[in-house]
Order: structure tokens, then sequence, then C-alpha cells
């Protein structure tokens, strides 16, 4: 186990922005930088033998300035949707940019989590962990937060995330990574062969703006099934509303037993590499996304992406939770913790 740490580039202040590899005894190995707390490549064995990177993303920093995408980013304060970018603590009313529309998509995507550059520091011989204080105010969010992200990588060929935060006043935190996967390589093309898994009975749609309706529907019955293993290229075409409004799977699925800490949520296998991905949380849902809105364009080591290049996994709570009556919400009072984990497990 080891981590490398070397010079990635300069931020647009002029500081350094530094790049940290950590690899187990087996190879595998997470890269990852302080800049956005982004996660840069991941090589994994695939059944030959050969590593591969199964993450999208670009070669140099200067791109990961503009990220549209996204790629390996940390999300903060809050993942995903907010209709009508507002939300209310205690009767007070907090507005969010307006970035998609008239709603709000993951806080901000020019001042976000993944646009600042975090403290670190190299925790043992398989981790390190990024610091950041977001002040009170900040993307339009209350409370001066002092949150945390950790990436290690275990000698069972795991990628773990761990988050936490603390406020100094009630806030809203539902944090995430939005990184791209393609278990046949970054730069394989299509994820349409993949076949997923994903432990729930339930997901809640959406309307045009692929924002949740506040609505729960069984997934059974549906294109939206993946309770039974299926490979994506055998839904993500049929003629379903929800399909339609999406483009493909933008869709936030209710996993079973919610509030029993860590615990297998889903799955994703390329059987041509011979790689298998398992996915564990401690959240109540989890955002499947298709990589309906990639547009064609360069990525890393001349691999060239575009739709269906890569799917994100990303545990959270709800999408609009904060809005919507009896979806629970990410709601933290003054001084309790926000704490949770993900584990991107390679088999």
């Amino acid at each position: 186990m080891s981590v490398k740490k070397e010079i990635y580039g300069k931020n647009k202040d002029g500081r350094d922005v530094f790049l940290f590899s950590i690899q187990n005894a087996n190879g595998m190995t997470a890269k990852v930088t302080n800049y956005g707390a982004v996660l840069v490549s991941l090589l994994v064995k695939n059944k030959l033998g050969t590593f591969l990177d199964v993450v999208l993303g670009y070669n140099k920093l200067e791109e990961y300035f503009d990220n549209y995408p996204m790629f390996g980013a940390t999300v903060g304060r809050n993942v995903n949707r907010i209709e009508n970018a507002e939300f209310q603590i205690d009767g007070i009313v907090f507005k969010l940019a307006k970035n998609r529309g008239r709603h709000n998509i993951h806080s901000d995507k020019e001042k976000g989590f993944h646009k600042v550059l975090w403290d670190f520091e190299i925790t043992d011989e398989n981790s390190v962990k990024f610091y950041y204080v977001s002040r009170d105010g900040e993307q339009g969010f209350p409370g001066n937060l002092k949150v945390s992200v950790t990436y290690s990588v275990s000698e069972e060929n795991g990628l773990i995330i761990s988050y936490s935060g603390i406020s100094d006043k009630k806030t809203l935190i539902n944090m995430t990574n939005h990184t791209y996967f393609n278990l046949g390589g970054h730069d394989s093309g299509e994820i349409l062969d993949t076949e997923v898994s994903i432990n729930a009975k339930n997901y809640t749609p959406v309307n045009e703006d692929i924002i949740p309706t506040g609505e729960i529907h069984a997934v059974s019955g549906t294109p939206m099934d993946f309770s039974v293993p299926k490979l994506i290229e055998e839904v993500i075409n049929t003629d379903f509303l929800q399909l339609k409004f999406a483009g493909g799977f933008d869709h936030n699925y209710m996993i079973e037993n919610p509030h029993t800490g860590l615990r297998k949520i889903a799955e994703a296998k390329n059987h041509f590499q011979g790689i298998t991905m398992e996915v564990y949380s401690d959240l109540p849902g989890m955002q499947f996304y298709t990589g309906n809105s990639l547009k064609k364009m360069q990525g890393k080591n001349e691999g060239i992406y575009g739709k269906y290049s890569g799917f994100c996994m990303e545990p959270q709570y709800f999408p609009n939770s904060i809005n919507v009556e009896g979806f629970e919400k990410p709601v933290f009072d003054k001084g309790k913790e926000y704490k949770t984990s993900t584990i991107y497990q390679f088999v």
C-alpha cells in the first residue's frame, strides 16, 4: 500500500495543485487531486490481468477548470436538483443559482466543491483526506460548514469515499461523487453492454424537467426494474415516458433497507473484460445516470467520449427532498455531524 504525491499543475490563483496516487498491493490505483477533490483515474484489473482505467476524465488539470460533465467531481453542498432553485429551513427561504432552467442542479456548477482547492492530509498508507470550509452564504446555503472527503483504496480492491461535515447553523448537506464509470475502459465507447442490478423495488418518477414529482412508483413491470440483472441496452430505448424525459436513465432509486448502515445497493458488470463493480452505501437513495447529456469530446489518453460513454451510480438523499413532503430531508442541526461512506468494490 502506498500514496504518492506529485505536482499536477497550478490553480487559477497560482497555487500548486497536487495529484495523489493511492495504490494497493494488487496494483489497483486511484488518482485524486485536491482541485475539487476530484477522482482523476481508477486502474483495476480485467480478467486477463491487464489494468484498465475505468473512469472518464481529462489529461490536464486545466481541463477540469471547466469540466461541464463533472467528471470525478465531489458535489456539494447539495447534489442533484432543487426545484425553483430555492428551499426553506425553519421558514427562512434560501435561494440558489438557477443553472438548469428555473431550477438548480449540483448547487453551483461554477463555484461548487468541485471547483475549489482543498487542503489535504495523507492520513495513512492507503488514504488521502481533503478539507474545506464552505462559508456561510456560499452558493446560497446557510452556515459555515467544515467538510472533509477521504479517498481510500482497500487491500480487497475497494475504493472507499468517506464524507464528513459540521455546520455552525442548521443547514442542508447532501454530497456525492459524480464519477462516470465505463467498465470496458474509459475509452471503450458506449456502456450499453454493461449489466446492472439495483437493490430497489421503487423509484421516484420525474417530470419533463427531471424533477421528482413527489410520487413513489414500483419498478416492477417497467424498464426501470433492475432488481434482476439486465443489460442497459435491453431497456434504455424502451418507449417509456420516464426514459424519454431524461433521454435515458437519470433517476433516483429508493434503496432497500434504509438506515441499516452500509449495505450493497447496486452492481455493474462488463462481461467482456470480466470486471464487476459492487456499490455499497448507507444512504436511502441512488441516482443512476447513463451519460445521456454527454457531447462528443476529447477525453484523456486520446479517448473520445459521447452520449452513453459512462454511467454514474451516486448514493444520496432523494433529489429535491428538501422541498418534498414525505421525503427524508438532508437537514442537519448546528453541530450535528453529516457522515456517510460509499464503497465501489471491484471483484
